[in-house]
């Protein structure tokens, strides 16, 4: 049915609260850079109306830290655009913030907790190889 897939890779340590907001703000980042996975918008036998949700099903993984670093070069390797959340972005309260934790690190040194992707779904499987379903 899709040519792409969606994958969601959560370090396998996190807390519950963490996996939740990661997951938010991963799944934030593959909509804006693909507008066009946004359906119609839902409305109720009431006639009220709700935001319009991701027409693309999406797969939840998880993974250890060495993995994460792992699928994070595979990324960068074939130039697949994702979301990414390191560790320390926990600990800011705002956009501004994030950016400025996430530009102090670079891929050898970011201690990745969730990266999102959306591609061909051979690339997407070849680059989450070693993450497996979220329990």
């Amino acid at each position: 049915m899709f040519d792409t897939k969606i994958a969601i890779v959560l370090r396998n340590n996190l807390e519950t609260w963490q996996k939740l907001n990661v997951t938010a703000f991963l799944m934030s980042g593959i909509t804006g850079q693909n507008p066009e996975i946004l359906g119609e918008p839902y409305k109720d036998r009431s006639g009220h109306l709700y935001n319009p949700l991701s027409i693309q099903p999406m797969i939840v993984l998880a993974a250890p830290e060495d993995t994460m670093a792992t699928i994070h070069r595979r990324t960068l390797e074939r130039g697949v655009t994702t979301s990414l959340f390191i560790e320390e972005m926990f600990a800011t309260g705002h956009d501004a913030a994030n950016r400025a934790v996430f530009a102090a690190y670079a891929p050898d040194d970011a201690k990745v907790v969730g990266i999102a992707l959306r591609a061909d779904k051979k690339i997407v499987d070849k680059i989450t190889k070693g993450a497996h379903m979220h329990p």
